[in-house]
């Protein structure tokens, strides 16, 4: 065992909390503004704002790139959302998703030393979304879209992503994908297996769902099958969405038909990202040595436990079980590197090389109950970040 997870064990119970502890935390938010230039004498208010801050206004008037120099935009990510699919709660509204941004910042200032700021909207319309955050452009440096309903936010990320020229992910999609992969990757070097031969069963065709079966495909797996409420996501099926009709024609190649007792049996990995239950005996009819993330959160698909009972490795969205899948394993880092190189945009490869570089963070201390690093673990954040700036210099975005 580590030394970070030996100190993490003496840490309490995180699963043993009371409305007393969670409220008072809460108190006046999480946030708060902090200067970073001394006010401490009249020279010194005269330097950090009027007269003295007129000569960096007008250098920048006349050389706009030295606002990256001389302001925190460029360093400064927005946490943007609309509210409507916030955690397990569903479409609750700007005022109650901002809670949970605020967490989003403290998470980002914690484990990749950048400053962010909540927004959120009272709109959902994506182009009114898209022009707000046109007009707030130099304000900030990067957009990390949160808890934004699917399918809009397909759409919302790629408009954003053509309007803007900074980074910008949709982390529900990217995040999870990315620590989903780092975490099959270190299954299977546990297990000794490949992706390449095996069967990948994702329940649940929203945001997560389709950015997995996405990222997976680009790692090289050899066969996914896709699953939403009605069943396999297939070619031909009626009723598919545009998002769903294009993931249907990269997935599926053993032409599955029907729905999730068909697509888990004598499968070797099963990934749930949706609120679906999966019953013991389907766990049983996968293939032998089969891989398990139930990642419905904080209801897992199946318990851990009894799917221990058939499959090799299981892992859950859940801090109170092993193999914890985490997205703050990937998001600070990625916007850290991202901005580190000055890139343009989040590239497939920037996200490849983030899931590559929270797997060896852990490669010397594998095993059936840690296929990531902890959450809490220091030094993934700036490993990502490194291996991501990498990536966006070899991307050619940087």
């Amino acid at each position: 065992m580590t030394a970070v997870n030996e100190a993490r064990t003496e840490n309490s119970d995180p699963t043993q909390l009371t409305d007393e502890e969670i409220f008072n935390a809460h108190l006046g938010g999480k946030l708060e503004v902090g200067a970073t230039a001394s006010l401490a004498d009249p020279k010194a208010l005269s330097i950090a704002y009027t007269p003295g801050v007129a000569r960096v206004s007008k250098a920048i008037a006349e050389d706009p790139s030295l606002a990256a120099k001389y302001t925190w935009a460029h360093r400064l990510v927005a946490v943007v959302s609309d509210g409507t699919a916030v955690l397990g709660l569903g479409d609750i509204g700007p005022s109650a998703s901002l809670p949970v941004m605020e967490g989003k910042s403290a998470l980002f200032k914690t484990f990749g030393g950048l400053d962010s700021i909540p927004l959120v909207l009272t709109t959902t319309d994506v182009d009114e979304i898209v022009e707000t955050l046109v007009r707030l452009r130099p304000s900030f440096g990067a957009v990390n879209l949160e808890d934004v309903s699917a399918p809009r936010c397909f759409e919302l990320e790629r408009k954003l992503i053509e309007a803007l020229d900074c980074p910008v992910m949709h982390d529900d999609q990217h995040g999870t994908a990315v620590v989903s992969l780092a975490a099959l990757n270190g299954a299977n070097t546990v297990l000794g297996k490949s992706i390449a031969d095996q069967r990948v069963v994702i329940s649940g065709a929203g945001a997560a769902g389709i950015a997995i079966a996405k990222i997976l495909i680009a790692a090289g797996a050899g066969d996914i099958t896709l699953l939403d409420s009605r069943g396999i996501v297939r070619t031909g099926r009626a009723g598919l969405n545009p998002i769903k009709e294009e993931i249907a024609a990269v997935t599926n190649s053993s032409n599955l038909d029907g729905g999730i007792d068909v697509a888990l049996r004598g499968a070797d990995v099963f990934i749930g990202v949706s609120s679906s239950k999966v019953s013991e005996d389907l766990i049983a009819s996968m293939a032998s040595g089969s891989i398990v993330f139930a990642l419905s959160n904080p209801d897992p698909e199946v318990h851990p436990e009894v799917a221990a009972r058939h499959a090799a490795i299981v892992a859950t969205g859940r801090s109170d079980f092993p193999n914890q899948i985490n997205n703050v394993l990937a998001f600070p880092g990625i916007f850290r590197g991202a901005l580190d190189a000055g890139a343009r945009r989040i590239t497939e490869g920037m996200k490849l090389a983030a899931a590559d570089a929270i797997l060896a963070v852990a490669k010397d201390d594998l095993g059936p109950d840690r296929i990531v690093p902890s959450a809490l673990d220091p030094r993934v954040g700036p490993e990502v970040a490194a291996a991501v700036a990498v990536a966006a210099k070899a991307d050619g975005v940087a």
